[in-house]
C-alpha cells in the first residue's frame, strides 16, 4: 500500500491568537494545509489523515475539506485531552493539548502503513514532499525513519521567539536531537534561552520542523515513552507539560531502538507562529504563483 499523509492540526494557535490552521494566506483563499496536500498529490500521496481536536470538524470541513475530497481520500482523527493511559487522570484546570507525540497517538488505529506527519501550519515545499514519499516507498527497514531538516535562520519570526528541535547529524543520520523553546532574532544575531541565559547560535545549524516519515511500529514506541512520563509530566507541570514529538524521537535514538535518516530539502521553509508572520507568507505565496510554481486555483 502506499504511504499515507498525516497532519497535525489540532494546535490552539494561543500565539497566533485563533485557528490558523485553517487561516487563509493564498490569493484564492487557501490555508498553509492547501499547499501542503496541493504538494502531497503531487509527490503520490493518495490519502491524508487529518489530527484535530473533533470540535473543529465542522470548521475544517466546511472552509477547507470539502475543496479536495474528490483528490484525495480525507479521514479525521481526534487529539482527545482524555485520551490517557488507564488509571491517568486529567489535572483539575488542564486545557491545553497534551503534545505532538499525544497528538501522533491518535492515528494509532488508523494508519498501518509508511507514514509522513508534519504541522499544518508550517509550508515545507515540493521538494521535500518528494523526498519523504520516496523514502518510504524504498526504505523497507522498520526501525529507519526519516527527518526533513531544514537551516535553523530560515526558520525563524521576526515577531517574536520560536521553539525549533536542534539537530546533531553524523553521515546523514540524526544523532541527537534537542528541543530548544525560545530561540530569536536580535538585532543582527540569533540567540537562544537556556538556564535563564541568552547564548548566541549562528543560524546554520539544521533544525526539525516536525517532518518526519515514519513505520507503523512508531506508535507502540512512542505510546511507551509516553506511558513512562505521563505521571512525571503532571506532577511537575500538570497544566503545560507536553510529550514533543522531537523529544520522543530524541528519546528512540539514544536508547537505539530507532535511526533516523536527515533528508533535506532545497525549497525554503516559512510559516506563521504569530499574526505578523501572515503578511510574508501571503506574499511569498504570491510570487510562487506569479512564478507558475502553483495554479491561481488550485483546485479547480
Amino acid at each position: 500500500m502506499k504511504p499515507v499523509l498525516v497532519i497535525l492540526a489540532a494546535g490552539m494557535g494561543s500565539r497566533y491568537g485563533g485557528l490558523k490552521q485553517i487561516d487563509t494566506v493564498g490569493t484564492n483563499n487557501e490555508a498553509i494545509i492547501d499547499f501542503t496536500i496541493f504538494d502531497a498529490i503531487e509527490a503520490g500521496f493518495e490519502k491524508v489523515v487529518l489530527i484535530i481536536r473533533k470540535e473543529h470538524q465542522d470548521a475544517f470541513e466546511n472552509n477547507l475539506v470539502h475543496k479536495f475530497r474528490n483528490k484525495i481520500e480525507v479521514v479525521y482523527a481526534y487529539q482527545d485531552i482524555k485520551d490517557l493511559p488507564m488509571g491517568i487522570n486529567v489535572p483539575n484546570d488542564r486545557v491545553k493539548p497534551w503534545g505532538t507525540s499525544h497528538a501522533l497517538l491518535a492515528c494509532r488505529d488508523l494508519v498501518d502503513v509508511p507514514f509522513a506527519i508534519c504541522n499544518a501550519d508550517d509550508f515545507y515545499g515540493k521538494d521535500a514532499f518528494k523526498k519523504i514519499y520516496n523514502f518510504l516507498i524504498d526504505n523497507k527497514n522498520e526501525n529507519n525513519y526519516a527527518m526533513v531538516g531544514y537551516n535553523l535562520a530560515n526558520t525563524l519570526s521576526d515577531h517574536g521567539s520560536v521553539t525549533r528541535g536542534l539537530c546533531k547529524i553524523e553521515n546523514n543520520f540524526l544523532t541527537d536531537i534537542k528541543e530548544i523553546s525560545e530561540i530569536k532574532k536580535l538585532d543582527d544575531k540569533i540567540v537562544y534561552s537556556e538556564n535563564d541565559n541568552w547564548n548566541e547560535i549562528s543560524g546554520e545549524e539544521v533544525v526539525s520542523m516536525n517532518f518526519w516519515g515514519f513505520k507503523p511500529n512508531i506508535f507502540n514506541k512512542v505510546y511507551q515513552i509516553f506511558e513512562d512520563e505521563i505521571i512525571s509530566g503532571i506532577r511537575t507541570n500538570p497544566l503545560k507539560y507536553e510529550a514533543l514529538l522531537p523529544v520522543y524521537v530524541g528519546n528512540l535514538i539514544k536508547n537505539k531502538k530507532a535511526e533516523v535518516s536527515v533528508l533535506t530539502s532545497v525549497d525554503s521553509w516559512f510559516g506563521v507562529t504569530f499574526i505578523e508572520d501572515k503578511p510574508l507568507v501571503q506574499a511569498k505565496i504570491k510570487e510562487y504563483k506569479e512564478k507558475g510554481l502553483y495554479p491561481d486555483n488550485l483546485w479547480d
